[in-house]
């Protein structure tokens, strides 16, 4: 009875580890969501958007374009919700940044062509940028900063 008690609580403690290892991972990129969405490689998927397709449009073609907008935006969260944690960035700009992009989400078709609205600007920035600059839309690019 005492070794049944002792692996539970090993088996507890590890999948807390793991489970706290997820949410502390480093967050994947858009690449590797259309990959793991659509079935291609990851280098599949990059030689498509070198070639010029957009995350969104490789994912639309799929029949993958909403699931790859959850995951992204999942994504993002996670990591306002982490600079939040860290200090760099308050609760209400990160709210502000969120609603911002779930808005700018829902006018995605997976072209890249969306509209940004409260004047922000289209400055493209890589992935997640730094700040409240570099946030994507529907493609995994970033549009400029968010209009104070």
């Amino acid at each position: 009875m005492r070794n049944l008690k002792k692996l539970v609580a090993v088996v507890t403690a590890l999948t807390v580890m793991v489970a706290a290892g997820a949410v502390y991972a480093s967050p994947i990129t858009p690449a590797e969501i259309v990959a793991g969405l659509t079935g291609k490689t990851t280098e599949a998927v990059n030689d498509l958007r070198d070639s010029g397709e957009t995350y969104g449009a490789i994912a639309n073609d799929a029949g993958k374009l909403d699931e790859f907008q959850a995951q992204m935006l999942d994504q993002r969260k996670a990591i306002l919700d982490q600079r939040v944690k860290d200090g760099s960035l308050t609760q209400t700009q990160a709210d502000a940044i969120y609603n911002n992009m779930k808005n700018n989400q829902a006018l995605c078709d997976g072209t890249g062509t969306g509209r940004m609205g409260n004047g922000a600007g289209y400055g493209m920035g890589n992935r997640m940028g730094s700040g409240v600059n570099g946030f994507g839309g529907c493609q995994g690019r970033g549009f400029g900063a968010i209009a104070q």
